[in-house]
């Protein structure tokens, strides 16, 4: 592969995993697909370059290990999400006592939808 078109690769991996990182920031995790597709492609022709250096792939590197670290904490900050609107279902299903015995006993908090007319 001639020089010229290695860097152009690099450049536009570079400048992919800036807005893969901006996407990220603004939580924008909705662009993160389409940015995923056109990363491996660039990776894979990157990957068939025999003349690359370490000294080519450390910014790079740097870059990508950056949003693997943003990624894992939006991947976190939404299982906390998912997590705490479970919780709130169950609040809202009802409540949960243990008597002497350890037994376990639901007090559904269900509400009725009827009304009642009086005269």
């Amino acid at each position: 592969m001639a020089h010229d078109a290695l860097n152009d690769l690099l450049t536009s991996l570079d400048s992919l995993l800036e807005q893969e990182r901006s996407a990220l920031v603004s939580g924008e995790l909705d662009q993160l697909g389409p940015m995923t597709d056109e990363k491996e492609r660039l990776v894979a022709r990157i990957n068939a370059s025999v003349d690359l250096t370490p000294e080519q792939l450390a910014p790079l590197h740097r870059k990508v290990t950056r949003n693997q670290a943003l990624l894992n904490s939006a991947l976190e900050g939404i299982r906390s999400v998912a997590q705490r609107m479970a919780e709130l279902r169950r609040v809202r299903q009802g409540l949960e006592t243990y008597d002497s015995a350890g037994q376990k006993h639901r007090f559904s908090a269900t509400r009725s939808a009827q009304l009642e007319k009086r005269a």
